[in-house]
Formats: structure tokens, sequence, C-alpha cells
């Protein structure tokens, strides 16, 4: 199929809407066959429930060509396990798993033309959502949602390369102890957006939030989960005691290519933040840049850890690389990560 005809190697990472969307409608205790539509609108009552009470999560994936020419998905499978807990956290009905892996392959075919060409930095990014639609006015879930898929074409992450970035630790919490910090929903965006445009006026990249329970243990920040590496070089990957970090699926891959192809120690557990001093890289992980580098955090009390500003880490690089090697073909998938579409 030709390809739309974008300047795909200066496409930047926003919306620009292809020809397809997917939707499907849950009412009467039923989700219906679900179709492709080439209206990007969503037309709701003023009394539906995702405006009164946030009902309403959602996912993030692409779609990329590898150097062979496939168009494939990067563990679609595991978005859809995601995207089911975080529906019956708020409850909402779950969109069935092997039908949202389905419904993204759809979307994705539909749109083939916009999905860049290898070797551009570009790839299709995939946005599933499901949104409570019903009337519903006492505070109660709603009796009918919209699960829908959109693409959009987007340029890389990082314009001019990957350098490492400044994060501030914030006064402001993400999340509530054992709330909704461990699924992808839109509220807990929404928490993150005040400090996070604070933080972006100040030269800071993002924030680094503390465990609302103790603001003691690093969680992760606005927007990624949080990764370090120690003086032994082993992955030291953040945990939370009270389920308030997003199980992030670039995390979890990144843990087993640590150790499974770069024959890494990993350890996974609670890291306080008057130790993070102590270890010599720091990253940011998740769908939209694998991993961006930190070079400096800078504490609430005048602390300022550094890792370095002038260049990427050893293991921050190798671990990035060898994952986006996996995805686009170079490395071998041991582990069949890579849906083919």
């Amino acid at each position: 199929m030709e390809k739309k005809d974008l300047d795909w190697e200066n496409l930047e990472f926003a919306y620009l809407p292809a020809d397809f969307s997917y939707i499907s409608e849950f009412k009467d205790g039923a989700w219906d066959d679900g179709a492709l539509t080439r209206d990007h609108s969503v037309h709701l009552s003023e009394c539906a429930g995702i405006f009164h009470y946030c009902q309403e999560v959602f996912e993030g994936l692409k779609a990329y060509t590898t150097k062979d020419g496939d168009i494939v998905c990067f563990r679609p499978d595991q978005n859809a396990k995601r995207m089911a807990d975080s529906a019956e956290r708020i409850c909402m009905p779950t969109f069935p798993e092997d039908r949202f892996v389905e419904a993204v392959f759809e979307t994705v075919r539909a749109n083939e033309a916009w999905v860049p060409p290898y070797g551009t930095g570009a790839t299709l990014y995939i946005r599933p959502y499901m949104i409570a639609t019903g009337d519903v006015i006492g505070v109660k879930p709603a009796y009918e949602y919209q699960f829908r898929v959109l693409v959009s074409p987007v340029g890389a992450y990082y314009k001019g390369g990957v350098k490492p970035v400044k994060l501030k630790v914030s006064e402001y919490d993400r999340a509530a102890p054992h709330g909704t910090g461990n699924i992808k929903a839109g509220l807990n965006y929404a928490m993150s957006l005040y400090p996070s445009v604070k933080a972006h006026l100040e030269g800071y990249a993002d924030n680094m939030y503390l465990d609302p329970a103790t603001r003691t243990y690093v969680e992760e920040t606005g927007g990624a989960n949080l990764l370090f590496v120690d003086r032994e070089g082993t992955l030291v990957v953040p945990q939370s005691a009270t389920d308030s970090i997003l199980p992030s699926i670039t995390r979890r891959s990144l843990v087993d290519v640590a150790k499974e192809y770069l024959g890494m120690k990993v350890v996974q557990r609670q890291v306080r933040f008057d130790e993070i001093g102590d270890f010599v890289e720091c990253g940011m992980c998740g769908t939209a840049a694998v991993i961006s580098p930190v070079g400096q955090v800078d504490g609430l009390n005048g602390e300022v850890i550094e890792y370095g500003m002038d260049e990427v880490g050893p293991v921050m690089r190798e671990l990035r690389e060898t994952l986006t090697g996996i995805q686009s073909g170079a490395v071998e998938d041991k582990f069949g990560w890579v849906f083919r579409i």
C-alpha cells in the first residue's frame, strides 16, 4: 500500500488523525461486535458518567515497520490485560482481552498507509480507551460504556537523540496509598498535571514522586516508571508497599532484557530516597521513549543528586538499544513479544 505523503522524519510527537478509528458499545450488559469508523468525534450526553465520576481507562502502544518491512506491535496482549485490570478497579466492564488485540490489529491494518516507514524514527501511536457513556446522577457506576481505538503517526519522542534530563522531587502526591496509582486511568494523570506544568516552568523534565504514605520511598514520575543501577552493576527497580506504582509493560520488558539478554542481576524492592545518591545511573522508562536517562535529581531540601548530564550511562544505553533492537527485528525476540500485524 502506498504511504501517505508526509515528512515522516520530521513529525512531531502530536495527534494527527488517521483514516479510521474503532468503536464498540456496551449496552444491556454486553459488548456489541464493534466496527471501524471514519468519525473521530465522540458524541455523549451531558449526563454521561465520564463527566461526573471519571470512569475512564486507557492504554498506549505503538505499531511500526521493521527492517524486513513487516508491520508489528510490541506486547499488545499485556496492554489488553492491564486495561482489563484498570477497568475492574473502577467498576467498568472489561473489554475481552482477545478482542482488544484484534481491535488494535484491525485498526492498524485499516490505517496501513499511516504506519511510518522503517528508519524514519516515527511510529504509529495507538491509544485504546474506554469511557462511561451512560447517564448517571447518583454516585454509582454507569450502565453503558464505549471502547475506542484511535491511532496517530508520531515522530520520535527525542529530537536530536537521547539526552539526560533533570527531575525534581514533587511536594505533591500522584496517588493515594492503596488507591488507583497502579491502574492506567485518566484520573491519575489529572492529579499530576499541576505539578508537571510547575516542574516544566522551573526547567525540569518531570517530577519524581515519593510514596504517598510516608514520603520516604521513590515511586515513579508523572508519566513513567524509574530504574536505577548500583555500583556493582545491579539493576534496581523501585517497588511500592501501597500499590501506587503503575505496572509498566516497558519496565517489565526491560527487567527481562537485563536478566536474559545482558546477564544482569536485577533487584526489585522499595528504594529509599536518601539512598539514590549511592546509585550510578537512573532512568525513566515507558512506551513513548523506552528509556529516558536521568542526569540529575533535585530534592525538596536542597539535595542535588547527579548522575551526569553530559552523556547517557552505559547500562541505560545498552538496555534501550537491546529492547528497541528486539522491537525492530535487529535483535532476536526470545520471548515472542513482537506481534506481526
